[in-house]
């Protein structure tokens, strides 16, 4: 029945979507269908993704400790949908059975959703600590998992307070059985399960048509309209369409005048205030979050000159170039092979084309900057210590996030490309959730 009810939110979602961007709130779920949807996503996780996890990782038990208001990243994905935080101290338990189930528990002082069994009677043991040993003792596990990771803060989450406690009442012969969960709580939170990728091919579909309304003639009137003006346009409608942003968006201009690019600053808002005008080549960076899945979103628009009806040929062709950048990176991809190693090859094959790249690619999903594998930073071209490291999985979502720079005769300046589009990484390899950019949008 749980399986059957997904299905048919998923094509509630899919059959209302929108075909133009005016439309775009007829396809998102309300509260109610959000709530029974992320619990079912949930449940299915648990149920059909974990037991193989636990098994890949020798993770015979994994426990996620949190206190209200200062939740572990882990447990936001786990906790029913009508949660909106921990509550206490909240303990998750996870145990491998001998059949390779996973029994879900809850030791908690509330029952937490149906996926949990709750796993503590409080007239019958007062001490939350110790109903967690009993049940521990219960399975008797080799290797009990905690949320402590060097490299991903989303696996991190462990607080020295709660730990102190976990080890002030844990018995001697189970402290040398603590492990860290990193790796199981990185795949945790990377793979994603054909329920979720079926909704996700929609929210990044609902992500462009926002960025596709700003950047028309709807929202800026050049001479007039500022890039400060279309980033609060934007967290005005996110905000309309009942949806969140996970981060404040930003919106640069590029122009045929004698200022040089600036990276950093066409990311954290250093153009917050210029009035667009014809001729500019503008960018946004936007992302949004529902049902638990986050989008990360770069694209560019031209504003077309009196008399123009479509952007110059030069402008035209450095977009060409991201996107020949975009198909190096991506044929790269190789299960096993690491983000630093798909980095150092993509880089090699781009510049031997005439390329000028960076790459600054990072795993997508349940955070915006997800755990899994990194492929480069924009200040790290030669690679990443850590979750560089880390090689790539099947079933993985990414935001393609690079950019490439080309000089313009016709501006007399150096300019940068700046794409960023979600995929995800399967079998078939790299494929975009709702296509890419591969022509400027026009604004009249």
């Amino acid at each position: 029945m749980r399986y059957l009810t997904l299905v048919l939110l998923i094509n509630l979602i899919s059959f209302s979507l929108p075909s133009n961007a005016s439309n775009s709130a007829d396809s998102i779920l309300p509260m109610r269908d959000r709530a029974e949807f992320i619990d079912n996503i949930t449940s299915l996780r648990v149920e059909q993704l974990l037991p193989k996890l636990m098994s890949e990782h020798n993770m015979d038990m994994w426990l996620i400790i949190s206190r209200e208001y200062n939740e572990d990243p882990i447990i936001k994905t786990l906790l029913p949908a009508t949660w909106l935080s921990a509550r206490r101290t909240t303990i998750l338990v996870f145990a491998r059975t001998k059949d390779g189930s996973v029994g879900a528990y809850a030791i908690a002082p509330y029952k937490v959703g149906s996926v949990f069994e709750k796993a503590w009677d409080k007239t019958k043991q007062p001490n939350q600590w110790l109903a967690l040993v009993d049940l521990i003792a219960k399975y008797n596990p080799n290797t009990i998992a905690i949320n402590q990771s060097k490299h991903w803060a989303h696996a991190d989450g462990l607080v020295a307070t709660d730990k102190e406690n976990l080890l002030a009442n844990l018995p001697n012969n189970y402290k040398s059985k603590l492990v860290s969960a990193e790796p199981l709580a990185v795949a945790w939170l990377e793979q994603r399960i054909p329920e979720e990728v079926a909704v996700y091919k929609d929210i990044v579909k609902i992500a462009h048509e926002i960025i596709a309304e700003a950047f028309s003639s709807k929202v800026i009137t050049a001479h007039k309209t500022t890039t400060d003006d279309v980033v609060w346009w934007l967290r005005e409608r996110v905000k309309a369409l009942k949806l969140q942003t996970w981060f404040h968006p930003s919106v640069s201009i590029q122009r045929s005048d004698d200022v040089a690019f600036d990276h950093e600053s066409s990311f954290t808002n250093g153009y917050d205030k210029q009035v667009i005008l014809p001729g500019d080549l503008l960018h946004v960076d936007f992302g949004i979050s529902y049902l638990r899945l986050n989008t990360d979103t770069q694209q560019h628009a031209y504003v077309l000159k009196k008399g123009e009806v479509q952007a110059p040929s030069y402008l035209k062709h450095a977009l060409k170039q991201g996107n020949a950048l975009q198909d190096v990176f991506t044929a790269n991809f190789k299960v096993g092979h690491s983000g630093n190693e798909v980095l150092k090859a993509s880089r090699a094959q781009a510049i031997a084309m005439g390329l000028k790249p960076t790459i600054y690619t990072h795993p997508l999903g349940y955070h915006g900057h997800a755990a899994g594998t990194t492929l480069g930073m924009w200040d790290a071209q030669q690679g990443v210590v850590g979750s560089g490291d880390y090689p790539l999985h099947l079933n993985t979502a990414y935001s393609i996030e690079l950019n490439n720079a080309i000089y313009i005769d016709e501006w007399k300046k150096e300019i940068r490309i700046m794409l960023e589009e979600d995929a995800l990484f399967d079998s078939t390899g790299v494929w975009y959730l709702n296509g890419r950019q591969t022509e400027l949008l026009l604004i009249k």
